[in-house]
């Protein structure tokens, strides 16, 4: 801090030093040994004095040990003693005061030496390559060094406007800020400057060198100048932008008679009365800035001024210390960069090719919404699924530890295996908010099958056997589960949903970065209004946002919702914004059962925009932008309402709209503390929201009690002179007229009891919006109507001698062959020419390869379609185990006869033969495929006896080296050990026990298994009644569709 005034005081030194020795005659006498070295003229000076009184100024060669300014020195007695005046006695300096400005100035003028600092400045180049780079200095500070040059007459505010600017960012933002301004210029870098035109000149160059000095240190520089050159101005940008320095020119603009009425010291008057000559705006000029960055008017406010200046510099990054990689006005996403995880176009193919020699990984359809969170950049800074120490740092402390521009050499950190023995000397320096774990969890099987392969990426596959994404250099640990749910939701309640949801998982997570093969599309109509935290930063810009506010919806928007979004528009516009936007941002992931479904909501919100300000529960379609936020609900109440606030800041939004109960919900009926009553204090969420840890500066807006006047026919903050006119509607008043069909209430009678009366005030809704409402409460057991959160709806693979019917993933989905009526019935067990006893046999495909749906053929229904199964609970069934590495499906024109009973005792389990195939190629679902029978293997589920028959398709690649299982495991090591794995523990995920295998877990040969498959065969003949001895229908069979032309039928 003392630098500036030390060279200034150097400078002054320097200059009175060389007027000292100037002029005079050199004595004849011997050389004093106390006398000043031989004296060389300087060129520079000497040119620039001529015509001067042919004044010469001199330097010395060397300096003294002592500079003799400072000591006593003996004079010759011969030498005549003079002064330092009259060795300047051919300069008359009084008569002449432009003789120093004019030497400053040449001085000025010469080019500037080039003094290598260090060895990585070359001749000529910029001296910066000596100092710290710009980008970390500014990094580490947290902010960015820039100058607001503030311009004005006398008495216009300069001063006060920065005093309440510094006040504000250094008490309430922490920011490094000072101030530059005539009083304390002039008692030390300017003292030896006076009021002349080019000392005022020269005042403003030296604050504008300093300024550029304290910017690039990363300060935030106010100069409160009156500086009235343009000229002078000018030249104090272009050094700015020579620097690279971003310079602010605020001219404070204040009409001369309001400054005039303001004048506490009386300097106007007493200037247009003559007592103070060259009184700048008065009698001596004042240039208006031209093209000033800011300006104020006298109508602001101070405070308002400083606002003005406050939003200009958050808008450009200044008060951030990373580069600004958003729109202007919109904040940058923790970790300061833009998270994009989708693999290049021209990338893309090579990818794919990749991860089809990758282990595969199941993900679920709440994994899913998950990766596509991290995918699109809606969790930054993180890059994949969570390792073990960013989920510790997650748990313990709801954010995590970031060093984005490698600070302390931790940059990585996040994207590197946990290490618990070695520890970086240095914390990392910036703390992001991260509340909320984003893990993915496997089973035993999955973890087994990454470890004993030679790689160390996967795979990741979903439900539907679509492969979305690659995992990197992944790390597999223990999924605690209970410490996991503890620490994240603070209650004890295992029928909460997402509680439920997370003990369901596997035992093991695994961590590491993702990259996505492809955009996640859902193809259930709403893709539309899903977009990339990058593609809706695009969107704001393209409406010249200067700040974006978020609100989140669970439930349709009536106009209460409406008008607390207007209103708060208004709020942000009062504060200096000029064009605010609102984010609608209905929650598009995983919720309960029984919130409002995904689509219901979106399409209520459609109708809210296309109304527009027509009705009070409108909104401005110019001022607003829908997009759904792709995020599960895990109603962990606080803790997951900072990840809300959070994602949303990552897409642009500095404002988050919070009400009460955030991300809440009421327990279930065996909760500990709580059972159907909330499970967090209503307060409790905003509270934390606005005290979180690496929230940084996103602000909270807060709902306000809103009631509907039955005057206005609005949705309003009720009045308290008149109470009595206002009516509370509740959500479960609600549900319930719309569950009622209710209708609309008589605009001039609007009853106080609308249940009673079965009605809905016309200002409540827009009235397109309410009739989605009621149809869907009206019809909300029609559960495959609605789409409640985002699961992806893909085609089914499948052969193209099939026909589907209803939508794949759905109870309603059926899959029938176009030849065979029956394909369990009709389709010959072996192919055309295959004798009895063969080893090969046709095998109908029900599940392909990777796909965990569970298909089967449905024995009971016309035509035995394909379909998928079901749980206990109604909802379509899926392998949760990992992702199946085999084809699987049944022969065809058998029936394991639950009257067939094993050695155990246990009867068969009254289906087609199951078949696993083993070869490399995924088979399309309905297709008929010739395969050679390896051998079965006996399953013992659930009190059954399940036979697999194994066998390789001849079409596989590896079908002319395999003919048996010791071919098997000779040309796929280990397989048959992962087939045996998987039908012990398949159903253990849904928490059911393991299974047993027959025979001590040894399969059948190839002509044991072709005894089973003949005896199946026998028994399915008797089915069809194609045994004379056996017409009837065999026990157990009752209600089995036979009517097909290969079974019962003509």
């Amino acid at each position: 801090e003392r630098m500036p005034m030390c060279v200034g005081i150097c400078v002054l030194l320097a200059i009175v030093y060389v007027l000292s020795r100037s002029g005079g005659e050199t004595p004849t006498a011997l050389p004093d040994p106390n006398a000043h070295p031989p004296l060389r003229t300087n060129p520079a000076i000497q040119e620039a004095s001529s015509g001067v009184n042919s004044v010469i100024m001199t330097e010395p060669v060397a300096a003294p040990p002592t500079p003799t300014f400072m000591q006593a020195t003996a004079t010759p007695p011969s030498a005549p003693t003079t002064t330092a005046t009259e060795s300047m006695s051919h300069c008359d300096c009084e008569n002449d005061p432009d003789l120093l400005p004019r030497l400053r100035q040449k001085a000025l003028d010469r080019e500037v030496p080039h003094i290598i600092e260090c060895a990585q400045a070359e001749e000529g180049g910029s001296q910066s390559v000596c100092h710290l780079p710009q980008e970390q200095r500014f990094a580490a500070l947290k902010q960015k060094g820039a100058t607001l040059w503030m311009t004005g007459c006398s008495g216009s505010g300069k001063t006060t406007i920065a005093k309440a600017l510094e006040e504000k960012l250094i008490k309430f933002y922490g920011k490094h800020v000072y101030r530059l301004d005539g009083d304390n210029l002039r008692v030390g870098i300017n003292r030896d400057l006076t009021f002349t035109t080019a000392d005022r000149a020269e005042a403003v160059r030296r604050a504008g060198e300093l300024a550029i000095l304290f910017a690039d240190a990363g300060i935030i520089t106010l100069a409160g100048l009156i500086s009235p050159s343009q000229a002078e101005r000018d030249a104090v940008r272009k050094r700015h932008q020579e620097k690279n320095v971003p310079f602010y020119e605020v001219f404070i603009d204040v009409p001369i008679e309001v400054l005039k009425a303001r004048d506490p010291k009386d300097l106007y008057a007493k200037a247009e009365a003559g007592e103070i000559p060259d009184f700048t705006c008065i009698t001596a000029p004042y240039d208006r800035p031209e093209n000033p960055e800011i300006v104020l008017t006298h109508e602001l406010e101070i405070e308002q001024s400083a606002n003005v200046l406050f939003r200009r510099l958050e808008q450009d990054g200044i008060l951030i210390g990373a580069p600004k990689v958003t729109p202007p006005g919109l904040p940058n996403p923790d970790g300061d960069i833009i998270i994009d995880l989708h693999v290049p176009s021209s990338l893309r193919q090579d990818r794919v090719k990749e991860a089809e020699g990758l282990p595969k990984v199941l993900i679920t359809d709440i994994d899913l919404n998950w990766l596509q969170v991290i995918g699109e950049g809606w969790a930054s800074p993180l890059k994949g699924f969570m390792r073990e120490g960013t989920l510790l740092e997650t748990l313990h402390f709801n954010s995590i530890l970031v060093d984005p521009f490698n600070l302390t050499n931790n940059t990585n950190r996040l994207e590197t295996k946990t290490d618990f023995e070695n520890f970086s000397p240095y914390q990392p320096p910036t703390r992001v908010s991260m509340s909320v774990p984003i893990t993915l969890s496997c089973t035993l099987f999955t973890k087994q099958s990454v470890e004993n392969s030679t790689k160390t990426d996967v795979a990741l596959v979903t439900q539907m056997g679509q492969t979305v994404a690659i995992m990197r250099d992944v790390e597999i640990y223990d999924n605690r589960k209970e410490e996991i749910v503890s620490r994240m939701f603070g209650v004890i309640d295992m029928d909460h949903p997402y509680i439920s949801h997370i003990y369901k998982g596997g035992d093991f997570l695994m961590g590491g970065e993702v990259e996505l093969l492809d955009r996640i599309r859902y193809n259930d109509g709403l893709d539309k209004w899903r977009k990339t935290a990058t593609e809706l930063m695009d969107e704001f810009r393209s409406k010249n946002a200067d700040t974006v506010y978020a609100f989140q919806t669970r439930n349709p928007t009536h106009a209460g919702h409406a008008y607390l979004m207007r209103s708060a528009g208004e709020d942000l516009r009062a504060q200096g914004y000029k064009n605010p936007v609102l984010w609608l941002s209905p929650l598009g992931g995983w919720t309960k059962s029984d919130d409002v479904p995904l689509d219901v909501r979106v399409h209520q919100h459609e109708q809210v925009l296309e109304a527009g300000l027509s009705h009070p529960g409108g909104l401005n379609p110019e001022t607003t932008v829908m997009a759904i936020w792709p995020s599960p609900m895990v109603y962990a109440g606080p803790t997951e309402v900072e990840f809300h606030a959070k994602s949303r800041r990552s897409a642009g939004a500095s404002y988050f709209v919070v009400g009460r109960d955030p991300a809440g919900m009421k327990g279930s009926p065996s909760a500990f503390a709580h059972a159907d009553d909330d499970l967090y204090d209503g307060n409790h969420g905003r509270y934390v929201l606005q005290n979180s840890p690496g929230i940084g500066d996103m602000k909270m807006l807060s709902f306000v009690k809103v009631m509907y006047d039955t005057k206005d026919n609005v949705m309003k903050v009720p009045d308290n002179s008149r109470i009595d006119d206002f009516i509370s509607i509740s959500g479960s008043k609600m549900r319930l007229l719309a569950r009622n069909g209710a209708t609309l209430c008589s605009p001039t009678n609007i009853p106080s009891d609308l249940v009673e009366a079965n009605c809905i005030p016309s200002g409540f809704m827009v009235p397109k919006g309410w009739d989605g409402v009621v149809d869907y409460y009206r019809h909300a057991d029609e559960a495959e109507r609605w789409i409640p959160w985002s699961r992806p709806f893909v085609e089914p693979f499948k052969d193209p001698q099939t026909s589907a019917t209803g939508r794949f993933g759905t109870l309603g989905f059926q899959l029938k062959h176009h030849t065979y009526e029956s394909m369990w019935h009709d389709i010959p067990m072996r192919p055309s020419g295959e004798v009895t006893g063969s080893l090969v046999i046709n095998f109908v495909v029900e599940i392909p390869m990777y796909v965990t749906a569970k298909m089967e053929v449905q024995k009971a229904v016309a035509g035995n379609p394909i379909s998928q199964d079901k749980n206990k609970d109604g909802s379509p069934r899926y392998y949760s185990y990992g992702t199946p590495f085999f084809n699987y499906g049944f022969i065809p024109q058998t029936w394991e006869d639950p009257a067939m009973k094993s050695p155990e005792g246990y009867g068969a389990d009254n289906d087609p033969l199951d078949v696993m195939e083993v070869g490399s190629t995924q088979h399309a679902m309905g297709s008929i495929n010739p395969c050679r029978v390896l051998g079965s293997l006996e399953l013992i589920d659930e009190g059954e006896t399940d036979h697999k028959i194994l066998c390789i398709s001849l079409s596989d690649p590896d079908a002319s080296r395999i003919h048996s299982l010791s071919d098997l495991e000779s040309v796929k090591p280990k397989l048959l050990g992962k087939l045996v794995h998987w039908l012990k523990r398949y159903k253990t995920s849904d928490g059911k026990p393991e299974n047993t295998l027959a025979n001590n877990e040894i399969p059948t040969s190839s002509t044991e298994a072709v005894s089973i498959i003949e005896e199946t065969h026998t028994r399915w003949r008797r089915l069809c009644g194609k045994d004379a001895i056996y017409s009837g229908v065999p026990m157990g069979a009752e209600g089995f569709w036979l009517e097909s032309p290969g079974c019962r039928g003509e």
